[in-house]
């Protein structure tokens, strides 16, 4: 009974495709949000096929390259963080970032890996991060992202109606959300623009390939120094596996790897490449 409990409750503290009715779930699944932060544990839900996930065992090596980071390239500890703009789950584990980014300072980096499960919603908001890393703003067009584009329900949609519609970036005057949002900060539009339309549509499905052949299949999911974790988990579960992490690199630095490889050499070149099958 406590195993099926505990499934559900992961279950609600992560989102997966479904694009119908987007808006309503989204203050749906909000309200759940909130309601589990105010009660603690809550009771069990619906139960939906247990998906394969990542070993939490093991490591696994997922690629950082062209992804937005905060914190140093040489931290010893990554997080790799697999999200969506239109996930409430997601949008309420940001002050843990934040926390842990406090906590650890130059030890820890976070790096902000697209996983796309409202492609109707987030993907504009997916593209535009992208885009706007190569203007060096990334974080701040995050920032904008939940704070005005999510909390507001501010979300760039398709152009027209039907089978004529256009997703905003091939419209001429689509992208509304984002393009002022760009505006704030500064950032030359014109160039944001053809970035999201031409480099950052690569470079997303990319990170949704990536993170699908090790087994991602829902937001937030997380990967720490290559190890896995799901859903918007309290702090002291990071904390955990941010020790035990740190506890490792530092003996291996100590030990003679340069802390500027040490991602590359313990969780690129050791971590496994793909989900394994399950035994039968």
């Amino acid at each position: 009974m406590m195993k099926r409990v505990t499934v559900a409750l992961l279950m609600l503290a992560a989102c997966q495709a479904d694009n119908r009715n987007l808006e309503k779930k989204i203050d749906d699944l909000t309200k759940k949000v909130d309601a589990l932060a105010a009660r603690g544990v809550g009771a069990a839900a619906p139960q939906r096929p247990q998906r394969v996930e990542p070993d939490r065992a093991k490591t696994y090596a997922v690629p950082v390259d062209g992804d937005p980071a905060d914190g140093p390239a040489d931290a010893k500890v990554t997080i790799v963080k697999a999200y969506d703009y239109a996930c409430p789950y997601c949008e309420k584990v940001r002050d843990t970032m934040d926390d842990l980014r406090k906590k650890y300072g130059n030890d820890l980096r976070v790096v902000y890996k697209q996983f796309v499960v409202h492609p109707q919603t987030a993907t504009a908001g997916a593209l535009a991060v992208c885009a706007a890393n190569k203007q060096g703003k990334a974080l701040e067009m995050d920032r904008l992202l939940w704070d005005k584009g999510f909390k507001g329900r501010q979300f760039d949609k398709d152009v027209g109606e039907g089978a004529q519609a256009q997703r905003c970036w091939d419209a001429e005057a689509g992208c509304a959300v984002v393009l002022g949002f760009a505006q704030e900060l500064g950032l030359n539009t014109t160039q944001l623009k053809a970035d999201m339309k031409g480099e950052c549509q690569a470079q997303i499905q990319k990170d949704q390939r990536e993170l699908q052949q090790l087994g991602v299949g829902a937001t937030p999911s997380f990967f720490v120094n290559g190890r896995f974790l799901a859903g918007a988990m309290p702090m002291e579960n990071f904390v955990t596996l941010v020790d035990e992490e740190l506890k490792k690199a530092n003996e291996r630095i100590q030990a003679g790897t340069p802390a500027a490889s040490y991602y590359q050499q313990w969780v690129l070149d050791k971590g496994l490449k793909q989900l394994e099958k399950p035994q039968q």
